[in-house]
């Protein structure tokens, strides 16, 4: 059985920056454990498993080591090679995930990806995020993930994370933010509990950014920039109860990934590859 797969940067108009997801097209889905196995392979943040069909398209994420319910990169990268490398048909994809449907509008070589919002609840700060991180944050918050608002871009760069004490925490991951230096405000993502330390640019993780921030500045259109070592850009909006994120993605390879019947070596096959 040979599967189409590509490594997009996604969040980025050049390669080697952004986010690198895979992107695995099926016919129909396989076993669950052999998806894990692919994604476990392909060692990235995210892959991302997309089937065509008549009048949508099914997707799935799995990180290196767990199923999630919402990533918004690959999601992205997923859209990017339906219509640069599939002549997907139209400018509008809609997606059908374990959170609902995702759309996706290409305008020219801009991406906008339309997401659920996640507010935050304000909350006192565990212990273990504090140690985990290493500074006290100014406010905490949390929705899926724990929302850390820091004074400074500098402060959120300078974080060293105790991963091992971060992965105690009940929540997907930790956000640190801060206001920007040279945009309305800045990210980075930690992820230990599902297999991802840090994430070099989170599109989930604006469901709950781009809702707190366009209280706090008071407009609705924002700027962000996600300070992980590879960067990530990102135009936001909060339209009611739904975030649009607007970005970039180039291809980085594109291949296939071969497995065996029954994901097993055939007898007496010599085939060492």
């Amino acid at each position: 059985m040979d599967l189409p797969y590509y490594q997009v940067d996604a969040f980025s108009s050049r390669l080697f920056a952004g986010n690198p997801a895979g992107v695995c097209l099926l016919e129909e889905w396989l076993p669950d454990a052999t998806l894990q196995s692919i994604a476990t392979e392909n060692n990235q943040s995210e892959t991302a498993f997309v089937i065509v069909r008549q009048d949508h398209v099914d997707l799935r994420w799995f990180t290196p080591v767990v199923e999630v319910d919402l990533c918004g990169h690959a999601t992205l990268a997923a859209a990017h090679v339906l219509f640069r490398h599939q002549n997907y048909s139209g400018d509008e994809i809609q997606f059908h995930t374990r959170s609902g449907i995702l759309r996706v509008l290409r305008r020219g070589d801009v991406l906008s990806l339309e997401l659920p919002s996640w507010p935050a609840v304000a909350c006192d700060a565990p212990a273990a995020l504090v140690k985990g991180l290493g500074k006290a944050p100014l406010l905490t918050a949390k929705a899926q993930d724990f929302l850390a608002i820091y004074e400074t871009e500098e402060e959120v760069r300078n974080l060293q994370p105790d991963f091992a004490e971060l992965k105690r925490l009940d929540a997907r991951g930790i956000i640190a933010t801060a206001p920007g230096e040279e945009c309305d405000f800045v990210s980075r993502f930690f992820g230990p509990a599902v297999g991802v330390n840090e994430d070099p640019v989170t599109g989930s993780a604006h469901c709950t950014l781009v809702p707190y921030w366009a209280e706090q500045i008071g407009r609705t259109e924002l700027a962000a920039l996600q300070i992980s070592a590879r960067g990530g850009e990102l135009t936001c909006f909060l339209r009611g109860d739904r975030v649009t994120l607007a970005g970039r993605a180039k291809t980085y390879l594109s291949g296939t990934i071969h497995l065996a019947v029954a994901n097993k070596p055939l007898l007496g096959s010599n085939n060492t590859d």
